[in-house]
């Protein structure tokens, strides 16, 4: 957890941290969209190589990226358990245990240990490229013509934005409670299961504790900042569209479509 990266906003002056939050997000839709379509190696390869551009030319190190990706080994390989248990299809590619182990279930699980690492990367570079409060205001304008329904589409991407920017502060505050409880004699590596899973309940109380204290310490802060949910707000900074923003929207509609055709004829 310590390398995660998801959800931090990172202050590096490059191309992609100019780039509209609206055209971000409509990006981030667009590629996600051609994540999913495909079930060819080389779109995804193509796919990969966009990402791996994108990430070089926001300055995003890429190594803390490939950190985040720990977390997912557990779920790899139970996918990978659960996939050779159930797909009998295609050849057999070994055997263990008497259990038979054929192609499609390794490639199934690969189609989506690729798909998971690519929706991570694209998510974690839109938070670590996009400031707060530009998040806010691009996620409202995505949601503005639900207005019409009398929904409140500057309450939802206020929410929507302050809980993509808890995942860090959580995330350190876990940190500092196992760190504070190993300092007491708490094992959170070593021992049996049930064992663990009373030292990972340990850390719900206090853990709770610091989220409900840190929401009340934003609503104050909130509040003296005169913030009055559902109140008719101005802007300060008006958000505009520039030419190299329908560029990027550009290529990752032209992705998303090379996706579908992927699909289609290969």
């Amino acid at each position: 957890m310590k390398g995660l990266v998801f959800g931090k906003y990172i202050p590096i002056d490059s191309i992609i941290h100019k780039l509209d939050p609206r055209g971000k997000l409509i990006g981030l839709i667009l590629m996600i969209i051609a994540v999913f379509i495909p079930k060819s190696w080389w779109a995804f390869l193509v796919i990969g190589l966009l990402v791996l551009l994108a990430l070089i030319l926001a300055k995003v190190g890429i190594k803390m990226i490939v950190q985040s990706f720990k977390p997912m080994i557990f779920m790899m390989l139970f996918l990978l358990v659960i996939n050779s248990l159930t797909v009998k299809t295609g050849d057999v590619l070994f055997t263990i245990a008497s259990v038979q182990v054929y192609s499609d279930a390794v490639f199934n699980t690969l189609f989506v240990i690729v798909r998971l690492m690519l929706m991570i990367s694209i998510t974690t570079l839109l938070t670590a490229t996009t400031k707060p409060l530009d998040l806010t205001l691009g996620i409202e304008w995505l949601l503005k013509p639900l207005e019409l329904f009398k929904f409140p589409t500057h309450e939802v991407a206020m929410m929507v934005s302050i809980a993509l920017r808890f995942i860090p502060t959580i995330i350190e505050e876990t940190m500092r409670i196992m760190d504070a409880q190993k300092s007491r004699g708490v094992d959170f590596e070593n021992g049996s299961i049930s064992s663990k899973i009373v030292s990972i309940l340990s850390l719900i109380v206090p853990l709770f504790s610091v989220a409900f204290e840190r929401a009340y310490e934003l609503a104050d802060a909130m509040e003296a900042r005169g913030y009055v949910p559902g109140a008719k707000r101005t802007r300060y900074h008006i958000l505009k569209f520039k030419y190299y923003d329908y560029i990027f929207i550009f290529i990752c509609l032209a992705t998303m479509v090379f996706s579908i055709l992927t699909r289609i004829y290969l």
